[in-house]
């Protein structure tokens, strides 16, 4: 008898996967609390870097179904959804898209339809990254200075706690700062 296991994903902590659940709940599938995976990691990690996936991974069986609400909750990249995918096959597992009718992307139909979602994705995603390259290129032109501030404050108040003999982390303390900080103004010369 074929189980039915749920994955749920966010990339932040601000969001809830209580949405997913819900919306498996809606669309008449009864999947036992004990069966869902909730995870909180982005979309761009691989599956085969993920906890909860690889936990999933080691709880089903062969003839298990496995559901998500969007394509997307299994990742962003087209090539790492369709492997994921292509191993569940290979193991008799089954899983259902319900952005995409419910449909079974283990059968030929649902593989010839997440191919050309992931493909719709993945170009979306290169147009994003294009577009902010030609936004950070031109902002160069105008000459805008990008990136951190100089933090020249921060390096005098660094550099003057380390004349009067203070240690890295002693000086992170009096300034309430991270000792990361303190070590990145360390050796950087000022005039006091």
């Amino acid at each position: 008898m074929s189980r039915t296991f749920l994955y749920c994903r966010v990339s932040t902590a601000s969001q809830f996967t209580a949405n997913q659940v819900q919306e498996v709940k809606s669309a008449g599938f009864d999947v036992q609390p004990s069966r869902v995976v909730e995870e909180i990691v982005s979309g761009s990690v691989a599956v085969a870097e993920r906890p909860g996936f690889q936990k999933l991974l080691d709880r089903m069986e062969r003839g298990d179904v496995l559901i998500v609400t969007k394509l997307d909750r299994l990742g962003r990249n087209a090539m790492d959804v369709r492997f994921t995918v292509e191993n569940l096959a290979k193991d008799c597992i089954r899983v259902h898209c319900l952005a995409l009718g419910g449909v079974d992307l283990t059968s030929p139909a649902g593989k010839m339809t997440m191919q050309v979602l992931n493909a719709v994705a993945e170009f979306e995603r290169d147009l994003l990254i294009e577009r902010t390259q030609q936004g950070l290129m031109r902002a160069k032109a105008e000459g805008k200075k990008l990136g951190r501030p100089p933090a020249v404050n921060t390096t005098k108040k660094v550099q003057t706690l380390k004349a009067q003999g203070l240690s890295q982390a002693q000086v992170a303390g009096e300034l309430e700062i991270g000792i990361a900080t303190v070590k990145r103004h360390w050796a950087t010369p000022t005039s006091l």
